[in-house]
C-alpha cells in the first residue's frame, strides 16, 4: 500500500514542520522533502515571486501538483506548506498515502517564528498575529480532520518533538505516558 511508511507533517507556518521533519528523517534514515522547497526547485522561482506573478490560486495549483507527486513516493518525511490542507484533494492524498502528523502550535509562537522572515507572502501587508489568527480559524479544523497524530511544538525542542513522533509512529508508548 502506498504510504504505509510515509510521514507527512502538516500545520501552520512557524509550527516547525521543516526543522522537525529534518530531525525525524535523520532518525528514520528517510529522505526529507519540503513541498515548498520542491516547488521552488522545480519552477526556479521562490514562493513570494510565484504569489506575485500567479496569485495564491496559481501557487495552490502548483502546490497540488507537487503534493500529488511527492505523496506517491515511499519511505519519506514530507513537510507541507501551511495551506496545503485547503485543497480537498490534497487532504485526500495526504490521508490516503501516509501517516499524517499535525504540528500544533500557538498563534503567538507562530508569530514569533514566522515573523522573522520575509518569505511568507500571506503575512505581507498585514498584522502578523491578526493574520495568523484568521488563517488558523479556517485551517485548524482541516489539520485535525486528516491528522493521525497531533503534537504541540509550542516551546518544545525539535529533538523532543521528533522523538515523540517517532515513538508514536512505531507504536511505542510516549515518554510522558505511563508504561
Amino acid at each position: 500500500m502506498i504510504g504505509s511508511s510515509n510521514i507527512f507533517l502538516i500545520g501552520p507556518m512557524g509550527s516547525g514542520k521543516t526543522a522537525v521533519g529534518r530531525a525525524l528523517a535523520r532518525l528514520l534514515d528517510y529522505p526529507f522533502l519540503d513541498s515548498d522547497h520542491e516547488i521552488e526547485a522545480h519552477t526556479g522561482a521562490d514562493i513570494p515571486l510565484i504569489f506575485e506573478r500567479e496569485g495564491e490560486a496559481g501557487f495552490r495549483r502548483r502546490e497540488h501538483e507537487m503534493i500529488a507527486e511527492l505523496t506517491a513516493r515511499e519511505h519519506i518525511v514530507l513537510a507541507t506548506g501551511g495551506g496545503a490542507v485547503l485543497d480537498p484533494e490534497n487532504r485526500r492524498l495526504l490521508a490516503a498515502r501516509g501517516w499524517v502528523v499535525y504540528l500544533e502550535t500557538s498563534v503567538a509562537q507562530q508569530a514569533e517564528r514566522a515573523g522573522r522572515t520575509r518569505h511568507r507572502p500571506l503575512l505581507h501587508d498585514a498584522d502578523p498575529y491578526e493574520r495568523l489568527e484568521q488563517l488558523m480559524q479556517v485551517r485548524e479544523p482541516l489539520y485535525r480532520e486528516i491528522a493521525d497524530f497531533v503534537i504541540s511544538t509550542t516551546r518544545r525542542r525539535v529533538s523532543a518533538v521528533a522523538a515523540s513522533i517517532l515513538a508514536a509512529f512505531r507504536g511505542k508508548p510516549l515518554p510522558q505516558e505511563p508504561v
